[in-house]
């Protein structure tokens, strides 16, 4: 009987990804994982900064992250380069998000930029496309 109910945790854990989102606006980072919540079969995990975000990988590896370009006490450029720069981490799929997304710092990265309001829409197909 523990096997039955072990095997619907490991199936969610083979279907679903997990996408850390670092975005320190409380509504939009809510609206975020409600989203991928809803319409995926992703876990999200949010966190408010950069700092939270290289703790939390101490204890979990994502398969994507979404980060915003402005956030308290580092620049989502910043944190990027220190994820990447972790070996387990160096393919690590990123999605940039900015009132004005910054062409000259992404584009030698491999990082999806976004211009914020969101189309969800295009932000679902993009994950899906980068999770595939």
């Amino acid at each position: 009987m523990p096997d039955n109910q072990e095997q619907p945790s490991t199936e969610k854990h083979i279907i679903g990804k997990t996408i850390l989102i670092v975005e320190d606006d409380d509504s939009f980072g809510e609206f975020l994982c409600q989203a991928i919540s809803q319409e995926t079969l992703h876990q999200p995990l949010r966190v408010p900064d950069g700092f939270q975000a290289l703790q939390v990988i101490t204890e979990i590896t994502p398969d994507l992250v979404i980060l915003d370009y402005y956030l308290p006490g580092m620049n989502g450029i910043e944190l990027y380069d220190q994820l990447h720069a972790a070996r387990r981490l160096e393919h690590l799929p990123a999605i940039m998000t900015s009132p004005g997304v910054l062409e000259h710092d992404i584009q030698d990265r491999h990082i999806v930029g976004m211009s914020k309001p969101v189309e969800l829409s295009k932000l679902l197909d993009i994950i899906a496309e980068l999770l595939g």
